[in-house]
């Protein structure tokens, strides 16, 4: 079968690989539709970062470089175990983590952390851009034919922002009260903004540089704010009666954005970090200690969150879904219409989805 394989920094190649062959337990999808996420990216320009090398195999697939890329998918049942829930021709949403099942950290439900994390999609046994692949039949989770296939892979992103939301605490009927800053207007934080609004959330505030960012969440968020003409903090206490916010979640994981949140967030409120930080971060213990902030951090998501992310989807929760999807492409395009056009008008797009069929075009 037709899959897109990662090599080393810039190179994917689209090439024929050995159809998958499910285990007992797992399920064979068909492909629909996998988008390329930031991490994608990174891996591309920098990689192999998370991508297991011959010299560190994956602990839990034995497999090393090249593997096929691609996390954020969803497709159709091929075949499933008897037992399951599955039939051939179901539309699923699969969760593309790979976990242990026995560490400690798993035994507590706490799978997005498992010892030995990987994902479909950079740690070997099949990933998303390609025409199938075999995954665990639990991992697959059905959705009934109202919904719209075509948006249902931005589940992934969307279930990322549900667990970093859930870990505020914060109960669903007091979101109305909240105000958040985002810091970072990209695909991650756009899905915050769908995963708030579906929350309840009423004030959302976006710390964005770009104006081509600035204007994708216009139309989303309540505000946006210019972090190089305006002071973040200034502006946050005058939107809230001289406060400042109530949460910031960090989704750009730059120095000068940290700082600016912890200057916005109110006394006692909180930092969520979300963002994957390419150097290491300061973080300004003044405010920490004087505001007696609370700082939380947030990996991918775990089992619970993503079926709860999963069920607000079915239930049309996220309005407006489909502008985050800003381009559609046949794999064998994907370096050049894929990885190359996100860095060269990186910020002229969300989410770019990848399809193995052309007549989905």
């Amino acid at each position: 079968m037709k899959a897109a394989q990662f090599f080393g920094a810039r190179d994917v190649r689209v090439q024929d690989v050995p159809n998958p062959e499910p285990r007992e337990h797992e399920a064979l999808v068909a492909i629909e539709w996998c988008g390329i996420c930031g991490s994608d990216l990174h891996e591309y320009l920098l990689g192999p970062l998370v991508v297991p090398t011959k010299e560190r195999p994956h602990p839990l697939t034995g497999e090393h470089l090249p593997t096929t890329l691609g996390h954020e998918f969803c497709g159709r049942i091929i075949s499933a175990p008897d037992g399951s829930n599955l039939s051939p021709g179901q539309a699923v949403m699969v969760d593309p983590r790979i976990y242990c099942s026995k560490c400690t950290r798993c035994n507590v439900s706490s799978t997005n952390a498992c010892v030995s994390w990987g994902f479909k999609g950079y740690s070997g046994s099949g990933g998303g851009f390609s025409e199938s692949v075999a995954i665990d039949a639990k991992l697959c989770y059905p959705l009934p034919d109202s919904v719209d296939l075509s948006l249902a892979a931005l589940i992934e992103p969307l279930a990322v922002a549900w667990h970093a939301v859930a870990l505020t605490g914060v109960p669903d009927p007091e979101w109305a009260d909240q105000s958040v800053l985002i810091l970072g207007g990209g695909p991650v934080g756009i899905a915050h903004i769908y995963v708030l609004r579906a929350k309840g959330c009423k004030r959302i505030y976006v710390s964005e540089p770009t104006s081509t960012r600035a204007a994708q969440n216009k139309d989303i968020a309540d505000l946006v704010l210019n972090p190089i003409k305006e002071n973040i903090g200034d502006r946050c206490r005058e939107l809230t009666g001289g406060d400042g916010v109530d949460l910031v979640v960090d989704c750009a994981g730059i120095q000068k954005g940290m700082d600016a949140g912890m200057d916005a967030v109110r006394y006692k409120g909180m930092y969520m970090n979300v963002a994957a930080w390419e150097t290491p971060m300061v973080v300004p213990v003044v405010s920490l200690m004087l505001k007696e902030l609370t700082l939380k951090a947030s990996m991918a998501y775990d089992d619970k969150h993503f079926k709860e992310a999963v069920d607000a989807f079915v239930a049309g929760k996220f309005k407006g879904l489909e502008k985050m999807v800003t381009s559609r492409i046949y794999i064998d395009d994907i370096s050049k219409n894929g990885f190359d056009e996100l860095i060269n008008n990186k910020d002229e797009h969300i989410k770019i989805m990848v399809t193995t069929h052309k007549n989905r075009l």
